[in-house]
């Protein structure tokens, strides 16, 4: 690999690197097998592993042996090392870590192809905080779910702070997006799926009640943080599955409610 020195963050060099702020980020969506950031050894590394491939790195000085064992694979890839404060003035954040690689941007499988063989699905609809998303791949990669789907207007998955928030493991869970998500409940009845939307509802029965006779495939809606599933997703679905509560508190963060009910569905799974 080679090692290129600079001290300019106006370089043009760097240009995938500059301006990644996250509002700068929640406006631009990339391109479909386009660039996504990786930020952290750890993070790159994973990425790495799911097979994924870098454009370029940039990394403070002090975090090059940490990052060059990873890109023994890779020889042919940039390495940009810059001094923390011309990675700040490029990003217009502190890179607390060390490290970012500009990744390529996998195409997306097909729906069928992502929840092929899968007991356990999460399906995210409209969730545009990108911390939520991340926290709800972490969730699923730790308590057993096989796949993620997410709707046209989720929030990236492969965005910066989502891939963070997650450890990495938006690369360790299958996924894709949706490409209309009307029919995405009548898709996945399809496929076999019992179709359960997590929502506070009169006829809701309770995660516990649900969990002990779950059918064999389950596919979890998630709405988003405002108004929650839409009233199509709730129609559609087989089964509308409430967490009990107390204290006055009528619901959780999607990403709290995703890991208890991903943890009551598949805590007796074989």
């Amino acid at each position: 690999m080679q090692l290129h020195e600079i001290d300019d963050p106006d370089d043009d060099r760097l240009s995938d690197y500059r301006d990644l702020t996250d509002v700068a980020l929640r406006r631009v969506r990339e391109p479909d097998e386009g660039l996504y950031i990786a930020e952290s050894a750890k993070v790159i590394g994973r990425a790495l592993g799911a097979g994924h491939r870098p454009r370029s790195v940039l990394v403070q000085r002090k975090w090059v042996d940490d990052v060059m064992p990873l890109l023994a694979e890779t020889p042919e890839v940039d390495v940009f090392v810059v001094p923390p404060a011309v990675a700040e003035a490029l990003t217009g954040y502190a890179v607390h870590r060390g490290a970012l690689a500009a990744m390529h941007r996998p195409a997306l499988r097909s729906v069928a192809d992502t929840v092929a063989g899968a007991r356990t699905v999460v399906v995210l609809e409209d969730i545009v905080d990108h911390t939520n998303v991340g926290a709800v791949f972490r969730n699923a990669a730790g308590l057993g779910a096989d796949a993620v789907l997410v709707s046209p207007r989720c929030a990236d998955p492969l965005y910066r702070r989502s891939v963070r928030v997650s450890m990495g493991t938006v690369f360790q869970v299958p996924w894709t997006r949706l490409a209309d998500p009307r029919s995405s409940a009548a898709e996945l009845a399809s496929a076999g799926f019992h179709v359960v939307a997590l929502a506070l509802a009169e006829d809701a029965v309770t995660l516990d009640a649900f969990a002990r006779d779950r059918p064999d495939r389950v596919a979890l809606l998630l709405g988003g943080e405002g108004h929650g599933l839409s009233r199509r997703s709730l129609a559609d679905a087989h089964s509308v599955v409430t967490i009990p509560m107390t204290g006055g508190v009528d619901s959780l963060n999607v990403a709290a409610a995703s890991a208890v009910a991903l943890w009551a569905l598949t805590r007796e799974a074989p």
